[in-house]
């Protein structure tokens, strides 16, 4: 998988100027729509440092972590840090808008603690909408309105797109979620499923200050939803094996391929993975494999 993209990767990957105030462009956090006439026609599969809320209107695919779904009519698609996904057009023409904004954007309104804990953005959520008619000329309305409303010179413009972002988003809780993803037989499959596709989600790790956000099992279950002793008893009946085995297994896996391929030190290796001392990474990996990470440096010399 590709390095993260940033808003900074974004704009030029697209040929764009910042504009004024580069990332600060809305005061605290960023936001910007485009029409997407002139999007990319296949994009990489990563991870991007931003959210994004795409009306199209056109076909294709998107891939959206471990699954795909067919984009046949005009639909809304939310997308948030922490999935990566893709997009390969399909037909020549690609219409519609979106809007790129970081969390520090939305967080300005008091109301909103967090926008990975809301329907559309939280992990497991579907990220496609389709619209009908009716649907389509609102959406494609508010869309203008941000249009215009970002190229005006009004002093509280930010205020107002926030607002018609907010809209989106609550027009959006009002419909009915695309449901062509294959599900999981039981809930607590499910909930293991989404664990899973959680943890592998954040690796891997690309660069030395992008650290691990998720250590622990509580973590993932606030992440998720439920409560802690749920996402346990889940993935230990769905696996064998507990939701710690399974992160301990997981950084373990990342720990040795960065020691091996990569020329960080141990202590930026350590921060990447989340520990807070080097000598916490160390006694972690001696434990499990009965070698220091230096030892297995020097043993491929």
């Amino acid at each position: 998988m590709n390095k993260t993209e940033t808003v900074e990767d974004f704009y030029k990957r697209v040929n764009e100027q910042l504009p004024k105030h580069s990332l600060q462009n809305a005061g605290l956090g960023h936001f910007n729509i485009f029409s997407r006439d002139s999007c990319s026609a296949v994009t990489s599969y990563s991870r991007r440092d931003f959210y994004k809320v795409s009306y199209i209107i056109g076909t294709g695919k998107l891939h959206y972590a471990n699954e795909w779904i067919y984009i046949d009519r005009p639909a809304l698609m939310f997308s948030n840090p922490m999935i990566p996904y893709s997009w390969e057009a399909e037909s020549a023409e690609q219409k519609g808008w979106f809007c790129l904004f970081t969390e520090d954007f939305i967080l300005q309104d008091k109301r909103v603690t967090s926008l990975q804990d809301t329907p559309l953005f939280k992990t497991g959520a579907r990220p496609v909408y389709f619209l009908n008619e009716q649907q389509q000329q609102e959406i494609s309305t508010i869309f203008r309105k941000m249009e215009q409303e970002m190229q005006s010179d009004y002093m509280h413009k930010f205020s107002m797109l926030r607002n018609y972002l907010h809209l989106v988003i609550h027009e959006a809780m009002k419909w009915c979620v695309a449901d062509t993803f294959e599900k999981s037989t039981n809930a607590g499959a499910r909930i293991t499923n989404l664990f899973l596709e959680l943890l592998e989600r954040q690796f891997p790790i690309d660069e030395p200050d992008r650290i691990v956000q998720l250590r622990t099992p509580q973590h993932y279950a606030r992440h998720l939803s439920v409560h802690v002793n749920h996402l346990n008893r889940s993935v230990k009946e769905a696996t064998g094996k507990t939701t710690s085995a399974h992160i301990s297994d997981r950084i373990l896996k990342e720990a040795r391929a960065l020691l091996l391929h990569s020329d960080w030190n141990v202590s930026e290796i350590a921060y990447s993975l989340g520990f807070e001392y080097p000598a916490h990474f160390t006694n972690f990996y001696k434990k499990k494999t009965g070698q220091s990470p230096a030892a297995l440096r020097k043993s491929i010399v």
